[in-house]
């Protein structure tokens, strides 16, 4: 037992080069997480699959985990779940989404919800006040989890750019209504302005790849635009003059709930192709733009994405049909795919 609970094991990840070590029965996710190298993730917890990497050399042992987020044969094929593989010898990893930027640190926070409003029927913009004493860095992208007094955590992404806390302090976060949800119902219930939450973060790998001059297709479903419209401020406030088509779906017109936002920003940014997706329109929508899956939009306009960069955040159904699509269909490299799964406790369970 102590000899298990002292083992510490080397991971490194190629190409970058970067090595951490693994303390106890610690998974290869919170090492990295700890030591702030940066492997992708999402839900840290079985379900999603967007920690997977593929095993160069070691050996690992998994916990439970989602067979949609690794299957008995990507298993066998090497691949792993960083997010519940604890090492049992040093081990080499291939992500070439890992890059030489260290992780901002995470920390635990007291916050006030400074202001509510519905942006439509079932998305709630929430705006919380920070400590002032203690300034909060992160990536435009990233995401903060919610402690709730059971222990159980919700997670959601910063809507807002990091330098918009220069001028206005705070994040903002959209939150989408899920009936029988204890933290959703709460939010479009009894939350009210000066309650006092507590979050942790910030997380995640779904941040811009500055280090590439590649053009950007940004795929959003629903509230999975609030990291996406983070992205778009820091491309707009770093002068970043890279291609971005813009793919956002909903069912309907009213889940596209910043669609003036989004247009005033293609007006000001000339490198912004705007294009609105919706799958089960009515006729009294009155809407006359493109129809369909938002994913399936972006192979009707594009015979090949060899040459491009993808992040896509939003239903997982949505996000893993794009991965699969666009990289055995298009061409586009598997590890230009950034993704950001927003899996409910509903899909955690299925």
């Amino acid at each position: 037992m102590t000899e298990i609970a002292n083992a510490s094991h080397e991971i490194t990840v190629q190409p970058s080069g970067r090595a951490f070590a693994t303390q106890g029965s610690e998974t290869i996710l919170a090492a990295a997480i700890r030591c702030g190298v940066g492997l992708p993730y999402g839900c840290k917890d079985g379900a999603c699959g967007s920690c997977k990497c593929k095993k160069l050399l070691g050996e690992v042992t998994h916990g439970a985990h989602s067979e949609k987020a690794l299957s008995a044969q990507e298993e066998a094929d090497g691949y792993v779940l960083t997010c519940c593989a604890t090492p049992s010898t040093s081990v080499v990893l291939e992500s070439r989404q890992v890059t030489d930027a260290s992780a901002f640190p995470i920390k635990k926070m007291p916050v006030r919800v400074a202001t509510l409003e519905k942006k439509s029927h079932d998305v709630m913009q929430v705006r919380l006040q920070l400590p002032a004493a203690d300034k909060f860095r992160y990536h435009a992208g990233q995401y903060v989890e919610f402690i709730l007094r059971d222990g159980a955590r919700r997670a959601y992404s910063m809507a807002t750019a990091p330098h918009v806390q220069d001028t206005a302090p705070g994040l903002e976060l959209h939150i989408r209504h899920m009936p029988g949800g204890k933290f959703t119902d709460h939010v479009f219930g009894a939350m009210k302005e000066k309650e006092i939450l507590r979050v942790e973060g910030p997380f995640g790998s779904f941040f811009l790849r500055e280090d590439s001059d590649k053009p950007l297709i940004f795929l959003a479903s629903g509230t999975g635009f609030a990291p996406i419209k983070a992205l778009l401020e820091h491309i707009r406030h770093k002068g970043i003059t890279r291609s971005v088509t813009l793919y956002w779906g909903g069912r309907r017109p009213e889940d596209l709930y910043l669609d003036a936002w989004v247009r005033e920003q293609a007006e000001a940014m000339p490198q912004l192709c705007y294009v609105p997706v919706v799958s089960d329109a009515l006729p009294e929508d009155g809407w006359t733009g493109r129809t369909g899956f938002v994913h399936q939009a972006v192979l009707d306009d594009f015979a090949n994405l060899s040459g491009h960069q993808v992040y896509a955040c939003g239903a997982p159904i949505v996000v893993d049909s794009a991965r699969h699509a666009y990289v055995e269909q298009r061409g586009l490299p598997a590890e230009e795919f950034y993704a950001d799964a927003f899996t409910s406790e509903a899909d955690k369970a299925s």
